[in-house]
């Protein structure tokens, strides 16, 4: 891991990060990205959490979001600013959120990525994650397919003084 993701504060994501985030997820999602109020609603929606990636100095370099429904956990986001990505700063949020659904009792993790972003892939797959199938069309408007992926989060054994 670079020194920049060592320098990294990865911490919960408040209203005031809005500008911040719309900034980034227009820049990198394009015509995909969400609206402001959609993010808005996300940071604020029931079994969300999301989190940032904070340089020194309080700059915003990237965000991820996870959805608990109570049994499974949904990566809903993982996004890095195009200057600071490769630097291990996705992977850093990436874990807090796996940490944040092993402790509410997820028993999985599920995401969608695009089929041609190997660079994710790569983290997801080097994370434990594996292929379950692909869905056509998923992202829109431009008809791109992506990949559904699981990490299984298997409960902890329990030890005979915590057997009933």
């Amino acid at each position: 891991m670079s020194a920049a993701a060592v320098d990294v504060l990865v911490r919960p994501l408040v209203a005031a990060d809005l500008a911040a985030l719309d900034r980034m997820e227009r820049t990198l999602f394009g015509v995909s990205a969400w609206s402001r109020q959609m993010l808005a609603d996300e940071l604020v929606g029931p079994g969300r959490t999301y989190v940032g990636a904070e340089l020194p100095g309080g700059s915003l370099v990237g965000y991820a979001g996870l959805w608990f429904d109570g049994r499974d956990a949904q990566v809903m986001t993982v996004a890095t600013d195009p200057g600071h990505q490769g630097q291990g700063i996705g992977r850093r949020m990436l874990t807090t959120l796996l940490d944040h659904a092993r402790a509410v009792g997820a028993e999985s993790v599920l995401l969608e990525v695009r089929v041609d972003n190997a660079p994710a892939i790569h983290l997801y797959e080097s994370l434990g994650f594996r292929r379950l199938g692909r869905r056509r069309g998923y992202y829109q408007p431009e008809n791109v397919d992506a990949w559904t992926m699981q990490l299984p989060l298997p409960r902890p054994a329990r030890t005979a003084q915590e057997a009933p």
